[in-house]
């Protein structure tokens, strides 16, 4: 369902240095699948996120999305894909049912169809106390809410979730952690970015890390542990921001 391949992203800084924000990074995300893309800040996982979707171009290198790929065919690609962003806004005029109707018709949902899913949607999220109010008048919870209905409105078939619950409180990130589960039911394939650790190890399936936009390790948990010596993904960290590329060693 998502192929990267050998994917590559090179930035020409000022004084005509160049920063290789990822480099070679390959992996493959399966139907139903959680596939946690963790490292450190700057490991490069936004700048893969954004060559997933088109926004970046890569330097060399592949990607695709249910067989479209990436830089050759972005809309359709855009069609496949739900965002939830941590950074993501909502357009504070509208209430949050207008807010959902209108993305569904960006994606070209016909009516009937957008009706119906955000009915779906509104049960399994629980925004029937306030579709009607507008987006400004929204707590956070709320608003995070609206953005995961936003992201499945046009029912992808994968969803990529980065830093989706940044800033929420315990019932909200609860609220997030449910969601993802739904997901997986669904038989999405999930691409998740977290900082919250504790959070990748009860969802994911299969972890790929990060370091300095190398993958230096991938595999499910229990892989991990055995190629590392480490019990938590915590503890992984912590090694690899002391030897960085070293954990490939153990992995190869």
């Amino acid at each position: 369902m998502i192929e990267v391949e050998r994917l590559t992203k090179c930035f020409l800084l000022l004084g005509g240095r160049t920063l290789t924000a990822v480099n070679e990074l390959s992996f493959t995300v399966r139907a139903g699948e959680v596939y946690g893309l963790l490292g450190p800040n700057g490991a490069g996982k936004t700048t893969t996120l954004r060559m997933l979707l088109g926004l970046l171009k890569p330097t060399s290198g592949q990607a695709s999305i249910a067989g479209f790929g990436s830089s050759n065919h972005p809309d359709e690609v855009k069609r496949r894909v739900g965002l939830v962003s941590a950074g993501s806004g909502l357009y504070q005029g509208l209430t949050a049912r207008e807010m959902l109707l209108f993305f569904a018709d960006l994606y070209a949902v016909p009516p009937s169809a957008a009706f119906q899913e955000l009915n779906r949607l509104s049960r399994l999220l629980g925004l029937d106390d306030f579709l009607e109010q507008r987006c400004a008048t929204l707590s956070t919870g709320q608003r995070q809410r609206v953005n995961l209905a936003r992201a499945l409105i046009h029912r992808p078939p994968v969803m990529l979730l980065d830093e989706p619950t940044l800033g929420l409180d315990v019932l909200a990130r609860q609220v997030v952690t449910e969601y993802i589960d739904h997901l997986r039911q669904e038989g999405k394939a999930v691409i998740l970015t977290t900082h919250h650790l504790e959070e990748a190890e009860r969802h994911c399936t299969r972890f790929g890390l990060l370091h300095k936009g190398q993958l230096v390790s991938e595999g499910t948990l229990a892989d991990l542990q055995a190629r590392t010596g480490c019990t938590t993904l915590m503890e992984m960290f912590l090694k690899l921001s002391k030897v960085g590329p070293a954990l490939h060693e153990v992995n190869t």
